[in-house]
């Protein structure tokens, strides 16, 4: 598959045109992904004012005694959504759900720590510590490559 980018002052959104001889498994693919993609915000709720969070900032999402909080580097918002709702509405690529009560995002991570039994302790850039159920394990390794 070849790919092109036209840079054209003139168009104010971009424009995605498939040129192909016939329609395939890949193309139907490629369009049912671009026609599939919504933008990613997330409200988040801190002092009874409501920001939008950018999904890059998050560092991860969590669910404690009853919440959901998403953790950033500004700090700790609450979100009106449940657990599975923000991963469904968080990139597939960067977002892992390590747990029944936590998703990181793997551009936040500092280290995985494999010397634990049975589960992975990981270590964010912010210095939260976390650790992977032992569901988990598994899918993680298989993402890292192990």
């Amino acid at each position: 598959m070849q790919v092109e980018v036209k840079i054209d002052e003139k168009y104010k959104e971009p424009k995605v045109i498939v040129v192909t001889d016939k329609m395939t498994e890949e193309v139907n693919k490629i369009l049912r992904r671009l026609s599939e993609e919504k933008p990613q915000v997330i409200a988040g709720f801190k002092d009874d004012v409501v920001e939008v969070l950018e999904p890059s900032d998050i560092f991860r999402v969590y669910a404690e005694s009853g919440k959901v909080f998403a953790e950033t580097s500004a700090g700790k918002y609450m979100l009106r959504l449940r657990l599975y709702e923000a991963e469904q509405s968080l990139d597939k690529q960067a977002f892992i759900r390590i747990s029944n009560s936590d998703i990181v995002n793997l551009k936040k991570v500092k280290n995985f720590d494999l010397s634990f039994a049975g589960t992975i302790c990981i270590t964010l850039v912010n210095g939260t510590v976390t650790y992977a159920s032992r569901r988990s394990v598994g899918r993680i390794k298989k993402m890292l490559g192990l």
